[in-house]
């Protein structure tokens, strides 16, 4: 089975390849020649990640060798929902402190905004669609935790510096990646998709 992957982020090919069974093929964009880059202007995570498998998939037709060893596209998003804050940043995750996508300003923005909170409790979520034998499939991942008060540590990226996840004392960027792997909510939705494709292969 080979699936195209909607993104060329090579952190989320590598979470990708290592959970994914071994009998699935994963490409991304670049691997199969396709420049594709759709807005993502969806108002939730759901619709940003079936907005992305949708323009993926609707492109393949116009690359017959591609759509002939294509069996599905799947696509995620991802976001950060913060109790005290209505659930926000969410679905403007990546771009909550203005559109540069700047880690730091948007880690320095949430540290603003819980100044004064007595609740830090938060969670990541990550939604993936798979578009796949003409029907579509939704898999979620979530790791519950909550906003440290301050930054700490050097791996990760994006908020990783500052939550910190239950069960544990350490903020994303302070543990072990394969820690961090383990238990992230990439890594769970990616789990539930993986036995989605084991019951269907």
């Amino acid at each position: 089975m080979t699936l195209l992957f909607a993104s060329n982020n090579a952190h989320k090919l590598d979470e990708v390849r290592r959970i994914l069974p071994a009998s699935v093929t994963v490409v991304s964009l670049r691997d199969a020649g396709l420049d594709i880059d759709p807005e993502e202007n969806g108002a939730t995570l759901e619709a940003n990640s079936l907005l992305k498998a949708q323009a993926v998939w609707d492109a393949l037709p116009q690359h017959p060798g591609l759509k002939d060893r294509i069996d599905g596209v799947f696509a995620d998003d991802t976001g950060l929902e913060i109790a005290a804050l209505g659930g926000q940043p969410g679905v403007c995750t990546a771009r909550w402190a203005g559109e540069a996508h700047n880690d730091a300003a948007n880690r320095a923005k949430a540290l603003r905004l819980l100044l004064d909170a007595d609740d830090r409790t938060a969670r990541f979520r990550t939604v993936i669609t798979l578009i796949m034998h003409g029907r579509t499939d939704r898999f979620e991942g979530i790791v519950n935790g909550h906003i440290a008060t301050a930054e700490a540590g050097q791996a990760g990226f994006g908020y990783d510096p500052l939550f910190i996840p239950e069960g544990y004392d350490r903020t994303f960027a302070q543990l072990p990646p394969e820690v961090k792997n383990s238990i992230s909510h990439r890594a769970r939705a990616l789990a539930a998709l993986a036995a989605h494709l084991i019951k269907v292969n």
